[in-house]
């Protein structure tokens, strides 16, 4: 399961600075109290693999497309200065979003770079386009994007996004509200146009209510708990010890058998297939010893629910931002590890199903001492999740030339124990796992999950 020590060269040709076409206004976004928590953390960095013949002319249509895009997203192309009065502010004329334009020097490597089996990550990073360093005040550049071909076989196009500006659900809005824009070749937003794109964002910030002051509270245990370091750009990788980065299929059969096994060991209806999928992957990161602490007693799990149906009154679904909360769960690990995997995955499902309930009785209970849970929890090691299949990264992602090959959320990298759940470009309710492991933890991770779907590999 060793992956290849070879890894493509990256050239950058050209980057370019893409501003949403005029007339825009001077704009600026008040931070809630929802993206202030991620205000010093990071990059969301998602990579979207396409085969295509003629790589240049799709390079085309995604350069005079984007402008279509960002006239509705104009936020991307902007700053957020981490003080008062925390702003997501645009500028015309000042702010713009990096487009890097790359090329692979061996398009061979193109078919290696999509598999599912593990890869050198070190042949995945510098596909992954950075954020630029922040300006003397502070400010940093919330999103960028590159483009790099693969002569004759395919482009990869990278997208960051740092999550104080928005989370998954509004970044997959743009990618998608994007990849019409390219399909149909727009190079302009309005007129008769405007019915063929995505509905637009929802930038009115005022939507989420904050008559407790959460904002403040939350600012002032972020200042209380640690003092805030400067907002990390992507700074150059130090040296590191190999890693692989590998995607796991679940199919749907295997995500039905899992829910009925863990229904037939509980009393509570059967679990969705996001609960059944990180169940399976909480096992698996325990008994590659990728999360958990050796000899724990109870282990523990941190993933981020999506609060936009849950808050009363709800937000629209094309709200831009973010509206997430962290759910907290916790179980005995002798539980997670006794008996087979399906026994551990059965009590890891109940486990999430009870803090899912629970977290859905008052969504935003407890909400001033989050960040400082978060921080308790992490020297425990727990699992986390990025993404969900709901989002759609395959779904949602057809520039004109079909479905990605394949898409990884590389930023799993930066917070060990982390899963990423997305949908699978078979479609068909299979759910794809990816991780980001040492080579021995991912050789354990992968037997664990081939022995939960009967001997199946990846």
């Amino acid at each position: 399961m060793a992956p290849p020590s070879s890894s493509p060269g990256v050239r950058v040709l050209d980057r370019i600075h893409v501003s949403p076409p005029p007339p825009l206004p001077d704009s600026a976004l008040p931070l809630t109290f929802f993206d202030v928590a991620w205000l010093f953390t990071g990059p969301v960095e998602r990579l979207f693999f396409y085969r295509h013949p003629d790589p240049a002319a799709a390079l085309a249509l995604l350069r005079s497309s984007l402008p279509v895009a960002l006239c509705r997203f104009y936020p991307l192309a902007g700053t957020i200065r981490p003080h008062p009065p925390f702003l997501c502010s645009y500028t015309p004329g000042a702010d713009a979003l990096t487009l890097v334009v790359a090329e692979s020097d061996s398009p061979d490597e193109f078919d290696r770079l999509v598999a599912r089996s593990p890869r050198d990550l070190a042949g995945i990073r510098p596909l992954v386009p950075r954020l630029p360093p922040p300006g003397e005040d502070g400010a940093f550049a919330l999103a960028a994007v590159q483009a790099t071909v693969f002569l004759g076989r395919g482009l990869c196009l990278g997208v960051s996004v740092h999550h104080a500006a928005c989370d998954d659900a509004s970044t997959m809005h743009f990618v998608r509200t994007w990849a019409a824009a390219c399909r149909l070749g727009l190079e302009s937003d309005g007129g008769s146009e405007d019915a063929a794109l995505p509905p637009p964002p929802v930038l009115d910030r005022s939507l989420v209510a904050d008559p407790d002051d959460l904002r403040g509270k939350t600012l002032a245990g972020m200042a209380r708990l640690a003092p805030p370091p400067p907002p990390p750009p992507q700074q150059e990788q130090e040296e590191k010890a190999p890693m692989a980065i590998a995607s796991f299929l679940l199919p749907r059969h295997q995500i039905d058998r899992i829910k009925e096994g863990a229904a037939a060991k509980s009393d509570a209806k059967p679990p969705s297939s996001f609960v059944a999928a990180s169940a399976l992957a909480w096992v698996c990161l325990l008994k590659s010893g990728s999360a958990g602490v050796a000899g724990a007693e109870r282990s523990h799990m941190l993933f981020s629910a999506e609060c936009r149906t849950r808050l009363a009154p709800p937000l629209p679904a094309e709200y831009f931002g973010n509206c997430l909360r962290p759910c907290f769960v916790e179980a005995a690990t002798a539980d997670l590890l006794a008996g087979d995997t399906a026994d551990g995955v059965a009590a890891a499902a109940s486990a999430i199903g009870s803090a899912i309930r629970e977290m859905e009785q008052g969504v935003l209970e407890g909400a001033e001492g989050w960040l400082g849970r978060v921080l308790s929890v992490l020297p425990e090691r727990p699992m986390s999740v990025g993404g969900s299949p709901r989002h759609g990264v395959y779904e949602n992602a057809d520039f004109g030339w079909g479905r990605p090959a394949r898409v990884e959320m590389v930023s799993v990298e930066k917070t060990p124990g982390t899963v990423a759940l997305a949908d699978s470009p078979e479609g068909d309710g299979d759910i794809e796992l990816g991780v980001v492991l040492p080579t021995d933890a991912m050789n354990a991770f992968a037997s664990c999950f081939a022995d939960a779907l009967g001997g199946a590999t990846i």
